[in-house]
């Protein structure tokens, strides 16, 4: 169905190929995963078969690209639209209509379909997807993860015989991601429609590939094979891979439920072992203080009898928040989690000021951002949104972090330090916009973190980003929650006095639906439901049990207490 064929993809200015013979097939009817690291060269392969790259693209493209017979160069993405489907990283650049039903509706028009089919495929995709609640909402109104399958649904309404998609999941709640990776394999086992997707959150997906490509970056060459074989040694890999080469799995588990069978003399050997040390260790279970921080430590942020409200009083539609009270003080690190739609953006929002409460109140430090000026808040919180483009708009990356560096009053070169950390080799003269997702996401974050906040907010902060790049936040994030320094990794005791905050201790607040991030780097977790606060503990008592939010550790190794590999590897390098 697919086929590429000595592919090379140049973009101009480029001073290596981001893609470089590339060949490889995908049958009629497989899923195929493709892999790699932030920035390696994934979308570009995705866009190549639909032939965005290079008609949309711009670049120059070599070897050609088959898809059922027809060839990309000679066939633009309009000529393929009956046959290829896709859906990109970010929904809100492809929706073209203003509500949910409409935008589900309007790619079958574009193809001519008769209005009684239209209708049939709305409502299944509707219900296939959970999003019949809200089929008359502006799409403008949705959640992040809403929004996402939206996107996944305009496209499968109009059946097409390719399904490509670029982070599928990201932004998707455990349950949700799972509802749309059974509706993928519905049409995969069932349909024949052939399906190639890009995923770093392996941990969902790798289970159902038929095939995995690896894309290693740099112009290197592909791996193309069977998915434990690729991923036994590959430096992008999920959870349950990692424990398989711990505990010497050859070829390594997929699934839990593979793990879960070779497991027993692993959890044999950890039984009698001392229980794990997480980061809500560090944390009074009583107080929610930092165990070496006074119980009259004044909290970061306070939020008391908060309702948030859209569309005003007179409408329908259920608060966003109700009631909500929340503390969280220096030295915290607090998981914000629920399904989609929960109240999580607007919880992060409401202590910015970019939502002004309905009832109840929210405090800063000294600051009330509903009434504070923007510069202000700037220095008491600083947020990371779910689309990181909305804090950028200089010319190229260099000149952002020269422009944060200014506005902050920081040291020349601090952003540019803090990037490095986050995605290694982005080239200064780069424009924002050609940047992958994932590395849009850490030049935004590199520019918040050079105000060093006090309060940290992050949405979705691990969407688009691989595990290297994750595992090198969860670092940043606990050098600001432990007071080590700052986040380029100097010390700047200066601005830590100057910002109020005890000891150089922040705090930060994430809202995510990656629950090994939680595990790694949380010190408490806060569950919303419906606007509500259902739980509020720490992460081995809130997650570690959680048939939905468990990390593939804790399922594996229940009922023992470990919830990640490195807990793991410490125990055994103990014993």
């Amino acid at each position: 169905m697919i086929r590429f064929e000595s592919v090379s993809v140049r973009y101009s200015e480029a001073p290596a190929p981001i893609l470089k013979d590339v060949t490889f097939t995908v049958a009629e009817g497989e899923l195929c995963l493709v892999v790699g690291q932030t920035g390696s060269g994934k979308t570009t392969l995705l866009r190549a078969i639909n032939g965005l790259v290079p008609h949309f693209t711009g670049g120059t493209l070599s070897g050609r690209v088959l898809v059922d017979g027809r060839d990309t160069r000679t066939h633009r993405p309009r000529d393929l639209a009956d046959v290829v489907g896709v859906v990109g990283q970010n929904p809100l650049a492809n929706f073209v209509t203003d509500t949910v039903e409409d935008e589900l509706a309007y790619g079958m028009e574009s193809l001519g379909l008769p209005p009684d089919v239209m209708r049939t495929r709305v409502e299944e995709t509707l219900d296939l997807l959970g999003l019949s609640d809200v089929r008359a909402r502006p799409i403008a109104s949705l959640s992040g993860g809403q929004q996402q399958r939206v996107a996944i649904g305009a496209v499968l309404t109009t059946h097409p015989r390719v399904l490509v998609l670029d982070e599928p999941t990201s932004a998707l709640d455990p349950q949700a991601a799972e509802d749309v990776l059974a509706a993928l394999q519905r049409l995969v086992h069932d349909l024949g429609v052939t399906v190639v997707l890009a995923e770093h959150r392996l941990e969902r997906v790798v289970q159902y590939a038929d095939q995995v490509v690896l894309v290693p970056g740099g112009g290197q060459a592909l791996e193309v094979g069977d998915p434990a074989e690729i991923l036994a040694s590959s430096a992008v890999a999920p959870p349950v891979v990692e424990l398989a080469r711990l505990a010497g799995w050859h070829p390594p588990p997929l699934s839990v439920r593979d793990a879960r069978r070779l497991a027993g003399p692993l959890r044999d050997r950890l039984a009698g072992l001392p229980s794990p040390e997480g980061p809500q260790d560090q944390v009074d279970t009583t107080s929610g203080l930092p165990r070496d921080r006074p119980a009259a430590t004044t909290p970061i942020a306070a939020v008391r009898g908060l309702v948030v409200r859209y569309g005003g009083r007179r409408t329908a539609q259920p608060p966003a928040l109700r009631d909500l009270d929340l503390e969280v003080a220096p030295g915290e690190v607090v998981a914000l989690m629920g399904r989609n739609g929960a109240g999580k953006s607007s919880l992060l929002n409401a202590l910015v000021g970019l939502v002004r409460p309905a009832a109840g109140g929210v405090r800063v430090g000294t600051v009330d951002p509903a009434s504070a000026k923007p510069a202000a808040i700037a220095r008491a919180a600083g947020l990371v949104p779910q689309e990181p483009g909305d804090l950028l708009y200089a010319s190229s990356v260099g000149e952002e972090c020269r422009q944060a560096d200014r506005d902050f009053a920081a040291e020349p070169g601090r952003c540019a330090r803090i990037l490095a950390r986050l995605a290694p080799g982005i080239p200064a003269n780069r424009h924002p916009r050609d940047l992958s997702e994932g590395q849009r996401l850490c030049l935004a974050l590199a520019v918040i973190l050079t105000a060093q906040p006090p309060l940290l907010l992050l949405d979705e902060p691990t969407r688009g980003l691989d595990y290297g790049a994750k595992a090198r936040l969860a670092d940043i994030v606990r050098a600001l929650a432990n007071g080590d320094g700052a986040s380029d990794g100097t010390q700047d005791a200066r601005r830590d006095r100057g910002n109020g905050v005890s000891g150089g201790r922040h705090a930060v607040i994430f809202a995510t639906h990656d629950v090994e991030l939680v595990a790694e780097v949380a010190t408490r977790v806060v569950v919303l439901a419906d606007g509500d606060l259902v739980a509020d503990g720490p992460v081995a008592s809130v997650v570690g049990s959680s048939p939905t939010f468990a990390p593939q550790v804790a399922k594996i190794l229940r009922p023992l207490p470990w919830l990640t590999v490195s807990q793991v590897a410490a125990a055994l390098g103990s014993a």
